[in-house]
């Protein structure tokens, strides 16, 4: 029997969305599970592990939870009451910045803990396979934050201080202004604390060398 698979397979980004929406779900049942035992609901643990990164105020930190202000509010209540969470003076009279405190930082630490069944699953793969699966996602959460699909995160390819492919090297291409030093894909962080964002006009301009196949 001739067969093409061509013409009998889902399309490849098709079975894509599939194994990434089966990740998806294992990813939040394990959530509930994870954050339980230290006390906290899902949400407040990503709060906690977001402010545990920097402070925030609330609108910057419902941003990066991608939720509502009110939503981030009750959340944070909660935490201020459980004595994670402290409210102080922000840069004007009208706001306030969030902060971990000392039992905050210490229930952020165990709340983290949860996605280690995933962490082992990628150390099955060899180091260049691993580097490859980290600049495809952030190749696919960069794609889905200029969709506005999902909200802006602290990543090196957003960040000011990013400078793509300005090396020779070809494995350390990317230069971080921050820190004045050359580093490559597999040093490309998803959730940087130092990360400042760039103008929109940058951004742009960085994304299309990063995403190019050649150094400029």
């Amino acid at each position: 029997m001739d067969v093409s698979f061509d013409a009998i397979s889902e399309p490849v980004p098709t079975r894509v969305t599939s194994g990434l929406a089966k990740i998806g779900a294992v990813l939040k049942s394990r959530a509930w599970k994870g954050a339980g035992p230290a006390g906290v609901t899902p949400t407040q643990a990503q709060a906690l592990e977001l402010l545990r990164g920097r402070p925030a105020s609330l609108g910057g930190l419902a941003a990066l939870l991608g939720v509502s202000t009110a939503t981030a509010s009750t959340a944070v209540g909660t935490l201020v009451t459980k004595g994670l969470v402290v409210k102080e003076p922000g840069a004007n009279k009208r706001s306030v910045t969030l902060r971990l405190t000392e039992a905050g930082e210490a229930v952020a630490d165990r709340a983290s803990e949860w996605p280690g069944f995933l962490s082992r699953a990628v150390e099955n793969f060899d180091d260049a396979e691993q580097a490859a699966m980290l600049l495809l996602l952030v190749k696919l959460i960069r794609t889905l934050q200029l969709n506005g699909d999902i909200p802006p995160q602290r990543t090196c390819v957003t960040c000011r201080y990013f400078r793509p492919r300005v090396h020779e090297d070809p494995v350390n291409p990317h230069h971080c202004a921050y820190l004045d030093a050359p580093f490559g894909d597999r040093h490309l962080r998803l959730d940087c604390p130092e990360q400042a964002d760039a103008d929109a006009e940058q951004q742009q301009r960085a994304w299309e060398r990063f995403t190019s196949a050649t150094p400029a």
